[in-house]
């Protein structure tokens, strides 16, 4: 059976459906900036930028971009009533401080075991990066990943164990993919979704790894 592969729109979709009601949300670069663009109509999500904005609404239609207004990717934002803009070491407080309810991230890597690495490969013609993910990935009541589940040379990114370098060490408890979804539980990793038409054997056998369907 053919199955279709899942945009980078359609994961940050469904990424905004799993956002409870009253949640205070942390949007990480790439694939999690899509995720203001999709909070269900009645919901009442605030969404945080470690640069400093509290509030953030969906991308500002064609034409009427405030570069002035900006999120963490540097990409041009709106601002919902009663949102508000602020210092990034007040941004850092709120992160450090536990008011975060989730922080959707990008990963390089993420272990079987819920360990998350996305702040370097270890490629020197890149300039690492860490920014605010550590003090995200620890500071956050729950850490959901967002990537692409292959490299572009085919490499799993879920991994038995990381080959780069640590941003936290077990805080992941959500992984969402092309291919599907992930969560962790006392055991580790178990699949709690995949694309219509994926059977879970194939799955596994594409990842190189034995995966649970339930907690």
């Amino acid at each position: 059976m053919s199955y279709q592969l899942r945009t980078r729109e359609d994961i940050a979709q469904e990424i905004a459906r799993d956002i409870p009601d009253g949640a205070v949300v942390n949007l990480g670069i790439g694939i999690p900036t899509y995720v203001s663009n999709f909070i269900p109509a009645g919901r009442e999500v605030i969404l945080h930028s470690e640069n400093g904005i509290l509030g953030l609404g969906p991308k500002p239609a064609e034409g009427e971009e405030d570069y002035d207004l900006i999120n963490a990717g540097k990409q041009p934002v709106t601002l919902l009533p009663g949102g508000c803009f602020f210092h990034h070491a007040d941004s850092f407080a709120m992160m450090r401080g536990g008011h975060l309810d989730i922080a959707v991230l990008g990963a390089y890597q993420v272990s079987a075991q819920g360990d998350l690495a996305n702040w370097s490969t270890g490629d020197l013609s890149v300039i690492p990066a860490v920014g605010g993910a550590m003090d995200l990935a620890v500071g956050a009541k729950q850490v959901w990943a967002a990537m692409p589940l292959f490299t572009k040379q085919g490499e799993c990114k879920i991994v038995d164990t990381c080959g780069y370098p640590l941003t936290a060490a077990r805080c992941t408890t959500r992984v969402y993919t092309d291919y599907g979804t992930f969560a962790f539980d006392e055991d580790g990793l178990y699949l709690l979704n995949a694309v219509t038409g994926l059977a879970h054997s194939e799955l596994e056998d594409r990842m190189g790894m034995t995966l649970r369907t339930h907690a």
